[in-house]
């Protein structure tokens, strides 16, 4: 009878795959995560997120200005990208739990550093 040759290393990785999470995490390395609107998120409902988030954000002494006008994160100027920077600051700023991403079902927690040119999500 041939004797199994899988070592625990490849064993306890085998057994890690079967949670995609963990595996991901792992393939990430610190399992950072953010928080970013649902593209299928309406219009009306992205602006809001922005009000409600921003306004949140002030009492901790941050601010929304990397979304104005000449902010690192105008461009591009659309409500989603807009939304998605202000929800993932309030996201971030709040502990990083998944009920900070919420935003009645707009949020979406992602692995993927959603950070592009100079706009650098935190």
């Amino acid at each position: 009878m041939a004797k199994s040759t899988v070592s625990l290393p490849v064993f306890c990785l085998l057994l890690l795959s079967f949670d995609s999470g963990i595996l991901l995490k792992l393939a990430k390395g610190q399992g950072k995560t953010w928080c970013v609107a649902k593209p299928s998120t309406d219009d009306a409902a992205l602006a809001s997120n922005i009000n409600s988030a921003c306004n949140d954000l002030g009492s901790l002494g941050w601010n929304c200005s990397q979304i104005q006008p000449n902010g690192a994160c105008f461009e591009p100027d659309t409500l989603i990208n807009h939304a998605s920077f202000a929800m993932n600051s309030y996201y971030q700023a709040f502990g990083r739990q998944e009920h900070n991403c919420y935003f009645l079902s707009s949020g979406l927690v992602t692995i993927s550093d959603p950070s592009y040119g100079n706009c650098q999500y935190v």
